[in-house]
């Protein structure tokens, strides 16, 4: 049986069919759950990854979208100091309650210690802990229900590995860390769940060849994450068997 049937999840950074983001909402909309997908398309056109085909939010939403399961999508800049009250506002007059918050959209531009700057600093920490603090502020006011609140937020591998050439990086996700802990005490008792998910190298196609074999040398298990890891353990924790499960960082690598 659905298991988040008549509930609704926002995924933030669900901009790609290869990416974490839509293999996060395909698991939840299989469990049940109504849907929207945020995206900045912006920012994806920046990277190298993107590609208009795999970029198609239209078609994306019209997959995982069946006849009791509902999916919008909106294009919200979450740099902007108002893109978490926008989203929400815009996603409670299309769904309804918010009752699944999945902070997965993130802001990525290498750099070491040599291109460091004030700029750079600021522009992660708008999007990567900013943003991740004002959505949950937004969902916590919204959310009138006694229990099944759920925030789930991905981190990076920070706390497990140095990260020299992503220095700003690898800064604001580890803030989120420490926001999970702490969030997660502050929302107990209005019956949310606040959790953090570290999925590891995961191949959603921004690694190229080289660094897949030096990846692979060392992975216990002998693959990369695939975007569908990440996704079973978020559904996991969205569902009422995660009822339990508050304040964690979970670290599912694979073994590394």
């Amino acid at each position: 049986m659905p298991t988040l049937e008549g509930r609704t999840a926002i995924v933030t950074g669900a901009s790609r069919r290869r990416g974490l983001g839509f293999a996060i909402a395909r698991a939840l909309a299989a469990d049940g759950a109504n849907l929207c997908l945020a995206r900045h398309r912006a920012y994806d056109r920046t990277q190298s990854w993107y590609d208009a085909t795999d970029c198609n939010i239209d078609a994306m939403a019209a997959e995982i979208g069946t006849d009791s399961v509902r999916v919008v999508s909106f294009d919200i800049d979450l740099s902007r100091p108002d893109g978490a009250a926008e989203l929400f506002h815009k996603t409670r007059q299309a769904l309804g309650t918010v009752h699944v918050l999945v902070n997965n959209a993130a802001y990525s531009i290498p750099g070491g210690i040599d291109r460091l700057d004030a700029a750079t600093l600021d522009a992660h920490y708008a999007v990567n802990l900013r943003a991740v603090s004002l959505l949950s502020a937004e969902f916590a006011r919204q959310f009138d229900q006694p229990t099944g609140g759920r925030i789930v937020n991905l981190t990076s591998g920070q706390g497990v590995t140095p990260m020299p050439n992503e220095l700003a990086y690898a800064a604001t996700k580890g803030a989120v860390d420490a926001l999970t802990t702490s969030l997660s005490a502050a929302l107990a008792d209005k019956g949310i769940t606040v959790n953090a998910v570290d999925p590891g190298a995961t191949d959603t196609g921004w690694i190229d060849p080289n660094l897949e074999r030096t990846l692979l040398a060392t992975a216990p298990m002998g693959r990369l994450g695939q975007p569908e890891d990440a996704a079973r353990l978020v559904a996991f924790l969205a569902s009422d068997d995660a009822a339990w499960i508050t304040g964690q960082v979970i670290r599912s690598r694979g073994g590394a």
